[in-house]
């Protein structure tokens, strides 16, 4: 259970953690302001949707699932968002993983859950022929940058390890986003950590559509705070967003450089609110490549009597795709109030 923002920033951190995981959990179930109005007809026909369907969100039409898993192989990237909690979305995940194997390609994939620090710690693992799972969990920083259960991303991991695939941490170190919650973006460009990690040469962009959609879910769930303690903390996001673009940009650069046709696309694995209308990651990566073709897929926990705000969800620009699931261990999400 999240608590309010506290005053001062002695607790920003931990309130921030809160808020990251609500975020990826509640996003299903909020709307969004954009810049242009969006009109989509989708029929009102959710009556015919089931859970193990993709949605095609401009339609509202389910799409044959053997068509659309081979169409995927022509992107550049993929974005799959997830509710935390959720085997089913793991499962949807290694169905795309595997079908891009199947069909040739040798897909990048980068996960949220680990932090930039433990990439030395991942490739050693990912090459290791006899690993030690907890030697690995402790020098990747499981505890620390995640903090849930490993075991529910391990077949992803695995898959990866199995077919020699690379991983790629896509966090930035929580040292450096805790820099931004207790003192401000402006201050923590000055900071050590902020050079180690690259930063220097990122343009950190804030958009008003991104602003709009963060600040909003910031002050829903977590009433009660003093504006600058929802500035820092808006501005953590959007470090957190920037930082897991440039490490997905990476990924597409050294994908055709490599020229070879085989290899990626970069399938990015991470909560929904990262992908969702694009704002978070996708228009980041977008604005640093060119020629970029990209898809995102919404992962959602599918309840008959909840179709209308799925519509509505559609209706607005939620991703490219949304694939309808069982609900997690912890149930469906619920938006803050």
């Amino acid at each position: 259970m999240c608590t309010p923002v506290p005053h001062g920033h002695q607790k920003l951190w931990q309130s921030l953690r809160c808020v990251i995981a609500v975020f990826g959990l509640v996003v299903a179930l909020e709307g969004c302001q954009t810049n242009v109005p969006v009109t989509r007809a989708i029929p009102q026909g959710w009556d015919e949707w089931a859970v193990g369907q993709v949605l095609n969100a401009k339609t509202g039409r389910f799409v044959s699932m053997n068509d659309w898993l081979e169409g995927l192989a022509g992107y550049d990237v993929i974005y799959l968002g997830e509710e935390h909690h959720n085997r089913s979305h793991i499962e949807a995940a290694l169905t795309v993983l595997r079908s891009l194997v199947n069909h040739g390609r040798r897909p990048v994939l980068a996960m949220e859950m680990f932090g930039w620090e433990g990439q030395p710690a991942l490739d050693d693992y990912l090459l290791s022929k006899e690993p030690a799972r907890q030697e690995f969990l402790e020098r990747v920083g499981w505890k620390q940058n995640w903090g849930g259960a490993f075991e529910d991303y391990e077949p992803l991991v695995q898959f990866a390890k199995d077919q020699r695939l690379p991983v790629l941490a896509m966090n930035p170190p929580k040292p450096l986003i805790r820099q931004v919650v207790k003192s401000g973006l402006a201050q923590a460009k000055d900071q050590p950590e902020w050079r180690q990690w690259g930063m220097e040469q990122e343009t950190i962009v804030d958009a008003p559509a991104y602003r709009s959609r963060i600040l909003s879910q910031l002050q829903a769930c977590h009433g009660g705070g003093a504006p600058e303690d929802y500035q820092t903390m808006y501005e953590a996001s959007m470090v957190r967003d920037e930082g897991m673009a440039k490490t997905v940009t990476a990924a597409v650069h050294r994908v055709r450089a490599a020229d070879d046709q085989a290899q990626g696309p970069v399938v990015s694995y991470t909560g929904g609110g990262h992908v969702q209308y694009r704002l978070p990651v996708p228009n980041r990566v977008a604005r640093r490549v060119g020629g970029l073709k990209e898809v995102t897929i919404y992962m959602a926990t599918f309840e008959q009597e909840r179709a209308a705000e799925l519509y509505q969800l559609m209706q607005e620009g939620i991703a490219d795709f949304v694939w309808l699931t069982p609900p997690g261990s912890q149930g469906a999400p619920r938006r803050c109030r």
